[in-house]
């Protein structure tokens, strides 16, 4: 991408963040980007992979997330903030989304208690397609949880069709995938985010991840490597509630202990067998 488009793009983001508790237009975010209505359209979702409002769309509930959990604000009063006039909309919109509604969000403070593929979509049609593939991801990221799921679009909400958690990135794969063509999403969390900021340009602690669309029918089977790299303003915002990944790495670290303790208890007793 020529890097005048790209500096346009960068732009209208700015004003959509400036601008998230208003009633911002596409004509508003073409100023912004000093291009024409339509020709700014095609270049932002040429840059992004969506179309301006729907980007626009997920920062107001990346940002509801936020306000969530870093302040005592009740849900209407973040609503108001991220630019819904019905606390009723965004109320149902967020749950669509994050896939759980604002209140349990806020008690689970932004961690889903599991993630739950969509047990429904297309049943009567054979489910026996594969998609396997590596995570790759920066060094920073090596010991770092991998989340990998298939969506409908771009933007990371709702449930996914099929998803795997990695205890670090390496080897995957998501069986029975039903038939479609889907988007293979992937994000690594290394450490704690920022409650009071918005994962931003360049942020080393979230690296993300796109490949698709990927088509897939009856028992095919894709390979797809994926190569996790710092998100940017120009990702769409993961709207999807994810597992703790600080509880899912201490957990592994848990694991791998046990192990090694029994390794050296099976080696003791394998010894005084011999003796």
């Amino acid at each position: 991408m020529d890097d005048p488009i790209e500096k346009a793009v960068r732009r209208a983001i700015a004003a959509m963040h400036e601008k998230l508790g208003e009633q911002l237009t596409v004509d508003d975010m073409a100023r912004a980007a000093m291009f024409s209505k339509f020709h700014f359209t095609r270049v932002f979702q040429r840059a992004t992979g969506v179309t301006p409002g729907r980007f626009l769309s997920a920062l107001r509930l990346q940002r509801a997330k936020r306000l969530l959990i870093s302040t005592s604000l009740s849900v209407a009063d973040i609503s108001m903030q991220v630019g819904y006039n019905s606390v009723g909309t965004f109320s149902s919109r967020f749950t669509r989304s994050v896939g759980m509604p604002p209140t349990t969000y806020r008690r689970l403070a932004g961690f889903a208690a599991q993630i739950a593929t969509d047990p429904d979509y297309r049943m009567g049609h054979p489910h026996n397609a594969h998609v396997h593939g590596r995570a790759w991801a920066p060094e920073s990221h090596a010991d770092s949880p991998v989340f990998l799921g298939l969506f409908q679009d771009r933007i990371p909400e709702g449930q996914p069709v099929r998803c795997t958690i990695l205890p670090r990135p390496g080897p995957y794969q998501l069986d029975c995938v039903p038939p479609g063509s889907w988007f293979l999403l992937a994000q690594s969390v290394n450490g704690e985010l920022d409650a009071d900021v918005d994962a931003g340009d360049g942020d080393q602690t979230v690296c993300v991840a796109t490949y698709g669309p990927l088509h897939l029918r009856g028992d095919g089977v894709v390979h797809a490597d994926v190569d996790l790299q710092p998100v940017r303003a120009m990702d769409p915002p993961v709207l999807l509630a994810l597992l703790d990944q600080r509880k899912l790495a201490l957990a592994r670290v848990a694991e791998e202990r046990v192990g090694a303790v029994s390794s050296i208890g099976a080696a003791a007793t394998s010894g005084r067998s011999a003796a």
